[in-house]
Parts: C-alpha cells; structure tokens; sequence
C-alpha cells in the first residue's frame, strides 16, 4: 500500500516541480537511474533516501505522507507566510479563501 504510494508521489511532487528524474537523481547524489528505478516500480527508497527526498522537495516526511495534500510544498510555504499576519489580516485572508470554494 506504501511502496505504491510513495513511488506514485515521488513523480507527482517531482512533476509539479518540473525536473527531470535523472536532474533529481544526481542532486540527491545518487545514480542517475535512482529516482527512474523507484517511479518505476523497481526499488523502494530507504528511510534515509526518503528523507532526503523530502528535504529536496521542502517539506517534511508528514507532509510527504499527506494524501489529502496535493501541493505540500507550496502549502507549507503558505503557512509560513501566514504565521507573520496579525490576526485581522488574516480573517480578511480566510474570507477571501472561503470565497473559492
């Protein structure tokens, strides 16, 4: 259930930042096949490996493991941006938000 789950989400956060698997591969400083083995099926990363993975992409392995997140990376960074806010910009912010959906 995982192992499919963190090979699908590795290539979805790896496609939504638009890098290469074999450009990933080598800023992890693996082979350059490593992150085209795991999207394929044919390995797993280890813990460490998803560690790194996680860090790659700026967000934490919480995150990484949040299915109902589709852009943690840009959702982390959103939280942070709102932690700054005083209390009445931020009713504004959440109206506006409530206002898409």
């Amino acid at each position: 259930m995982y192992e499919e789950f963190t090979q699908e989400r590795i290539a979805q956060l790896r496609m939504q930042r638009e890098v290469s698997a074999r450009d990933m591969s080598l800023s992890l400083g693996q082979n350059s096949s490593y992150i085209n083995q795991i999207e394929n099926k044919r390995a797993l990363p280890s813990l460490q490996g998803l560690f790194y993975i996680c860090e790659y992409f700026g967000i934490t392995p919480q995150q990484f493991f949040d299915e109902e997140t589709v852009y943690p990376a840009q959702l982390a960074e959103l939280i942070e941006d709102l932690k700054k806010l005083d209390s009445g910009t931020l009713e504004h912010v959440s109206a506006l938000v409530k206002r898409f959906y």
